[in-house]
């Protein structure tokens, strides 16, 4: 009869790296949300909300930082 080892499998990421990763992800989402809409259904109309402080300086700063938040969540030591 043969003795396999079956080594126990892990993930390769801790639960801690897990839950900053959807942390980051959560933020890129939001800032995505953020960014939707302003636009006009009719082209002759110009809606000046597309340009509005919301849309052009937050949510991309909340996408960038979702982003930086993510590279944390893969370069962090799980601690074990």
């Amino acid at each position: 009869m043969k003795n396999k080892n079956n080594p126990k499998q892990e993930f390769l990421f801790g639960k801690r790296n897990y839950t900053i990763m959807l942390i980051g992800l959560a933020v890129i989402a939001l800032g995505f949300i953020l960014m939707a809409g302003g636009g006009s259904d009719d082209p002759n109309i110009f809606n000046p909300e597309i340009y509005s402080w919301r849309r052009i300086r937050l949510a991309p700063t909340l996408v960038i930082l979702g982003f930086g938040i993510e590279i944390y969540a893969i370069l962090a030591n799980p601690k074990k």
